[in-house]
């Protein structure tokens, strides 16, 4: 297929990738989808839906397909172990760059290169039947410079994952065997033996390793997010820690604001020429787009990052002190509000 015929290039078919071709299939636009990955795959990041994430799900029409498999209503946020990798292409009447957190196309926009945040984060996907004594509740185990935790899938299945401080994002493997070996030899020694046997029963084909990074508020607020017809979506527009399980969320939010924005922009020039007409309104709408995301995004991705840097932060008794009494108590509760937000309908 040519890209040249194509109204919209989506450089990416990740979450947000496929979630804004979802959006514009429904309004008739045609679009391509340029993903590098062969194949689809599930390895062992999972996807937390929070209360936000449902209402873009149920803006794009899609949530009557996950509902019936799982019950947003019993929980505050649902687990998915459903997680796809993505790639790039070139320009025609409008580009959304979805590719990630080392975004080509943001580079080409000139935002900054997402900061390294002095962590390192191993995950992957565990089976045994032994799991469903965890009655489908996550679970998080605290230690000096690490965390790690828990989250149930299924009554079978587990996603679980480990963070550490580590001074160089060289110092990761990328070898599953040897991931593993150093989480039981060394980061989760001391840890619960429920959690070790978790560790035990991983799927080594689902391991994977990451040094963790997050876009600085600042840029993103004052940054070029958008040049012409060309912006970015989803982890290339707001990379940023998992502390908050906000990653994918908010890109769901993404493509229905995106959207939102293109055919109020479309809507406004209904009198000109239809070419005049695409050419000015993809721009306007995805300058829309940008302004109404920046500071709920910049806010997540504080956010996520101070949750992360005080629960990793060590154990003595002042950050102890520091974390149960004052971060728990008063500042955590209002920063989980970000899963409370409402993106909206669809036009």
């Amino acid at each position: 297929m040519n890209a040249a015929y194509e109204e919209v290039v989506i450089v990416g078919g990740g979450i947000a990738g496929l979630a804004t071709a979802v959006v514009l299939h429904r309004v008739g636009v045609w679009c391509l989808v340029l993903e590098k990955a062969q194949e689809l795959r599930a390895t062992g990041g999972a996807i937390i839906l929070f209360r936000n994430a449902w209402r873009a799900l149920e803006a794009l029409g899609v949530a009557h397909s996950l509902s019936s498999f799982y019950t947003p209503s019993s929980t505050r946020f649902t687990i998915l172990s459903t997680r796809l990798c993505f790639h790039l292409y070139s320009s025609v009447q409008a580009v959304i760059g979805c590719d990630g957190i080392h975004s080509v196309v943001a580079q080409w926009l000139g935002l900054s290169t997402p900061i390294y945040d002095g962590q390192l984060a191993t995950r992957g996907l565990a089976s045994s039947p032994q799991f469903h004594d965890l009655n489908m509740e996550g679970h998080q185990f605290v230690g000096e410079g690490v965390r790690a935790g828990v989250a149930p899938i299924s009554e079978s299945q587990v996603h679980r994952f480990i963070v550490h401080t580590a001074s160089a994002r060289a110092d990761h493997s990328e070898d599953p065997k040897q991931i593993q070996e150093d989480i039981m030899e060394n980061l989760a020694k001391g840890f619960p033996t429920l959690f070790l046997d978790i560790v035990h029963n991983t799927d080594l084909t689902t391991v994977t390793g990451s040094a963790l990074a997050f876009r600085a508020p600042w840029n993103l607020i004052f940054g070029p997010s958008c040049k012409g017809n060309v912006t970015v979506a989803g982890d290339a527009l707001h990379p940023m820690t998992p502390d908050l399980g906000q990653g994918g969320c908010v890109a769901l939010e993404d493509a229905v604001v995106l959207d939102r924005a293109r055919t109020t922009a479309l809507t406004r020039r209904q009198g000109e020429e239809d070419a005049i007409m695409m050419d000015h309104s993809v721009g306007e709408a995805f300058q829309r787009y940008v302004t109404e995301r920046k500071w709920r995004l910049a806010w997540v991705i504080t956010g996520s990052f101070l949750t992360g840097w005080i629960q990793t932060s060590g154990t003595g008794w002042f950050v102890r002190l520091l974390r149960e009494k004052i971060f728990l108590k008063f500042l955590y509760p209002r920063i989980l509000k970000v899963a409370h937000y409402d993106c909206g309908k669809l036009n």
